[in-house]
Parts: structure tokens; sequence; C-alpha cells
């Protein structure tokens, strides 16, 4: 196994004169599965074709997109693991100040809006190649999108960054079907039939089932068509229901979506996480520290994709899609042994999961026939009940990775859907979680308690929670062990008030809960919560809700989460007095 090449000299070395592929990212190179690159890097590789990586290149002028020479076939852009603006900054638009993604955890080395950036900089060093766009920035921001930190409707990414093609979602077949035109001969401006990619047109294609979204100016100036604009393309988002979109910008500008490709079943998952990646950074990072976003993937394993939790703020749903796929058994256990085969294997596997763990099969027989439900959800407002809620294969997984030798835990650290496992007549799984796969206290993400917040985040009251958490006690109890809990929760998401906020700080008060981490909402491209963000409505029933904007009203709202720091006493007191909650001061702070 080796690297693949990140420079002329490394090309050079596998006597190769020019690579048909140049893979530009905003993550320094990592040959890791849980990073993008990787993955696309190897399944070039696999189908024969000479890559070379751009990692973080020097942006400030094309020479550094010069680095193999002009690639063959073109070049595949995109910014990394997260998208380049929630990277480069906070939720009160502060720069920050490290990058787990980035040598020793340094900030600064990708641009803002980085797809665009690195596609100028690709034109100019060469004006003929092929520019195709992928991975989280550009395949949530396909269509005209709200921009939380320019605070208003931006256009397409394919027009900003004048790409010539975008894949979106998981990109592993589409990136090998346009490479296969590309060889074949095909100018990349005709490319416009593989499922999974999005490009501009002067004109709308003939299909007979295409629906075109309303238009940019339209939704720029009418919230309730940015509404009806989300909900379309929700609606399309799987590969059996999902139809071709197109969206409107002049007479002779369109941008047209294909069909999501179909997901990658399971001896295909297999296939991927069988290819020879390093499962480490690469060693010219070394003398700076290293990679820190390597400590939590290095030891843990993917298990599955997808997810059918529709939550409100999350972006899996149309990145990844809600169908989920898993892979084998065999799979999971050989990738663990080749782990315990690492020099500084310690014995511990970090998680064995994906976006949700314990979700290792689609949600029903309908979904593999008709695709999803386009107007119901799997679990909201409540399990449904043509559902098959099965934990059995995966306590298969986990019990065969456990019994490898040299083994000593085998944690679960993505997320558990704890109404999924309560769902489960059969809470063998629950118990099985207690006994092996908790390091002392489990992380559950209720998110908030107020049904009203929660409704609009599409998840479960917090009487479900409650009631996970009497059982999560009781087999501890049982087990004579003394593990824990800790809640994720979300402050100021849309629809919370302050009144809302006071009512979760009292909850977490009341029952004993003091959360570990607090997100603030963070408004990014492609989910429902950022659209009722920008709207201040319900995308479905056009209800107005309120919105917390102001940043102080955001403050106010974290604080009240932590309303037990010291460094919060301030906000906290302002906060309940702005409410007319002065009684609860001495209820609230110390």
């Amino acid at each position: 196994m080796a690297f693949l090449p990140v420079s002329k000299k490394d090309m050079k070395e596998r006597g190769w004169d020019q690579v048909d592929i140049v893979l530009v990212t905003g993550d320094a190179y990592v040959d890791h599965p849980s990073f993008g690159t990787a993955i696309i890097g190897r399944v070039l590789e696999r189908f024969g074709y000479k890559v070379g990586i751009l990692a973080q290149p020097d942006y400030h002028s094309a020479e550094d997109f010069k680095r193999f020479g002009k690639p063959r076939l073109g070049f595949m852009i995109g910014s990394g693991s997260v998208d380049s603006m929630v990277n480069n900054y906070s939720v009160f638009k502060r720069k920050r100040k490290t990058d787990v993604y980035s040598p020793g955890g340094k900030a600064g080395n990708r641009p803002d809006r980085a797809v665009i950036v690195y596609c100028n900089r690709a034109k100019e060093a060469y004006k003929d190649v092929p520019i195709i766009i992928g991975g989280l920035e550009a395949s949530l921001r396909r269509f005209a999108h709200y921009d939380y930190w320019d605070d208003k409707v931006r256009r397409s990414i394919l027009l900003d960054s004048r790409a010539d093609l975008l894949i979106y979602g998981m990109g592993e077949k589409a990136t090998i079907e346009i490479c296969e035109a590309l060889e074949a001969g095909i100018d990349i401006k005709d490319i416009h039939w593989i499922r999974g990619t999005a490009y501009v047109s002067k004109e709308l294609p003939y299909d007979p089932d295409l629906i075109e979204l309303p238009d940019y100016d339209t939704i720029t100036l009418d919230k309730k068509a940015f509404c009806d604009s989300f909900v379309l393309q929700h609606e399309n988002s799987d590969y059996i229901s999902g139809q071709m979109l197109a969206e409107k910008y002049t007479d002779t500008m369109y941008v047209v979506q294909n069909p999501p490709q179909p997901v990658l079943e399971r001896d295909e998952l297999d296939d991927i996480y069988a290819l020879p990646f390093e499962k480490e950074y690469h060693p010219m990072y070394e003398a700076e520290g290293g990679i820190p976003a390597i400590r939590e993937v290095k030891f843990s394993i993917a298990s599955n994709r997808g997810c059918f939790g529709g939550c409100s703020f999350c972006a899996i749903t149309l990145h990844q899609g809600r169908q989920v796929r898993s892979r084998s058994k065999d799979s999971i256990v050989e990738e663990a042994k080749r782990l315990t085969e690492k020099k500084d294997f310690k014995g511990y596997i970090h998680d064995v999961g994906g976006p949700t763990a314990n979700f290792h099969r689609p949600a029903c027989e309908k979904q593999l026939k008709s695709g999803v439900c386009k107007k119901k959800d799997c679990l909201w407002p409540r399990p449904c009940s043509q559902m098959n809620i099965d934990h059995s294969e995966y306590l298969d997984v986990l019990r065969g990775v456990r019994s490898i030798p040299g083994i000593k835990k085998v944690f679960v650290r993505s997320g558990v859907r704890y109404d999924y496992a309560l769902a489960d007549k059969d809470h063998t799984f629950i118990k099985e979680l207690c006994e092996h796969h908790v390091s002392g206290t489990l992380k559950v993400a209720p998110e908030h308690v107020c049904k009203g917040v929660l409704d609009l985040m599409r998840k479960p009251g917090a009487e479900v929670f409650e009631r996970f958490a009497g059982e999560y006690e009781r087999i501890n109890k049982k087990l004579g062990k003394k593990q824990y809990m800790i809640p994720y929760l979300i402050s100021s998401h849309p629809g919370s008030t302050l009144d809302d906020a006071i009512e979760l700080a009292l909850y977490l008060k009341n029952m004993g809960f003091v959360p570990d981490q607090v997100q603030d909402f963070y408004p990014t491209p492609g989910t429902m919560s950022t659209c009722m963000y920008y709207t201040e409505m319900d995308p479905y029933t056009k209800k107005k809700i309120y919105v917390a904007k102001d940043m102080e009203d955001k403050r106010m709202q974290r604080a009240l989460v932590h309303f037990n720091k010291k460094e919060n006493r301030k906000t906290v007191i302002k906060a309940l007095k702005k409410a007319g909650r002065g009684e609860l001061i001495n209820v609230l702070v110390k």
C-alpha cells in the first residue's frame, strides 16, 4: 500500500508522465475512508485511473494547480469534509481559531467558499480542462440556497464556480461514469445524462416527469416560494421516487438536476471499505503535529450509510439519502482485525456506526420497491407501523467485533436513536449497549424538551427521552454499573423562544442533567431548519414561527442551557429579567 501522489515527484516515481484526475480538497490529505477525497481517490485508482491529490493548495495564485501538470481528464474539486464557511466561522460569525482538518489544527489553510475559489484557480491554470465539483459544500448548494454568512439567497454554486458538472450525494458511481464518458471522448458539456449530477443548461431538457422549481428571482422575493422549492427538493431526494428538477435563472439559463444515483448495496460498500487505505494522514504533516481529525476516526468503523431519522437540522437526507444500507458482518470484522495490527492500537474500537449507529437496515420493505415516502417520516411524530424495527443484525456485528482477540472494548459513539431502540419490543440492544459499549457515559441527543420546538425539529417528545433514561438507569442498576447519560442540545432552533429556553433550563435542573455540548443552531445550506430560519415559517404548513436571529437573543438562549456556569451568570439573569421571570434567578443562578 502507498499514499496517492501528492507531488510531481511522487507521480514520476510511479512512472507516470501525466495524471488523469487531480482531486482538489480543502482538507489535509488523510487516506482514511472517513474522508471523501480518500474514498474517491481509491475508487478511481481501483478503476485504473491515475490520481493526484492536491490537498489545501495555495489558492492565492494558479501556480499550485499546475503541480501535476495538465490532468488528462479533469479536476474534481471539493471543499473538504465540511462546508468551508462552517469550517472557518462560528455561529456568531467569528473566525475560528482552529481547524482539525489542517496540520497541527491550525486555521487559515482553506479559503472562504473554497469550491468557488479553487474552481477559479483551476480555470486560470488550464482553461480547457473539465471541472467537476462535489462533496458536501457543492452537494448542498446545488440549487439556490439561503446563505447565513451573506444573509441572502445565493445562486447555485454551479453558476458562481463556473464548474462544468456537479456531483451531489455520495459520488462513487457518478465519478466513475463521468470518467468513463470523458475517456470515451465525450465533451464534458455533453455529459448531461448521469444520475446524481447537476449541470447548467440553456434550455429545459425534455422529460415528461421533470419538475420545474420556482425560479431564482421568485424565491429571492417570495419566502413562500422558497419553502415550496425546498419541499420539492426534499420530496425528490430518493433514487427510486425522485424526479428530474430544474431551476430557472434566465430564459436561457437553467440549473438541471438529474435524479439521484442508486444507493450502494452491501457488496458495493464492502468492496469500497476493502480498498487499500493507509488509515493515516500523509507523513508530510508529521513535523507540523499531524492532523487532529484522525484521532476520532482512526480506530472507528463505518458500518452504514443513509439515515431515516428525518431531523430537520440535519443535511444527511439531501446528501446520503433516507435509505439505509450497511456493510456485512464479515467486512466490518475484517476491518476491525486490521485495526488491531496497527502499532498504536491500544485495544479500543472507538465506534462502530454511521449517521445513526443503530440503523442497520432499510426502514421498511416498501422503500426497496417504491422509494421512501414523500410526505411521511419514518419516526416522527411516532414510529411508522410499517417499519421493520430490528437490532439483531447490528448486535451480531457488535458481538463479532468485540470477540476479536486483542480488542478490549468496542464503543458506540455515533448517534443512537433512542426512540427506535425503545420501539424494538426486544430490549436486548439497550442491555448490551449498557453492558459492553458505553465508556461510563452515554451521549444522547434529545435536542430540546418543549413540544413545539421538538415538532419543528421532527424529534420525539421529552416523554420518550424520559422512558429511555429510565430504561437505561434500570438496566445499569441490574448490571451493577454506575454509568451516566449526557444530553446533546440545540439552543435557539427555529421555533424556540426565550420562554422555551427557560423551560429547558428548568427541566435540566430538575432532572439533574449537566449537558456536555450545546450547539447554538447554525443555519447551513440544505436543511429544513435553515429554510425555517430564513423564511420564519414551517415550509410545509406556511405557519409563522418565531426565530431567534438577534445575536443577543441567541446568546441568552445558549447561556440558559448552561445556566450552571459562572461565566453565564450575568447573561442568564438578563434573560430571566427580559422574560419577566425574575423569580427564577435564585433557582437557576448560584
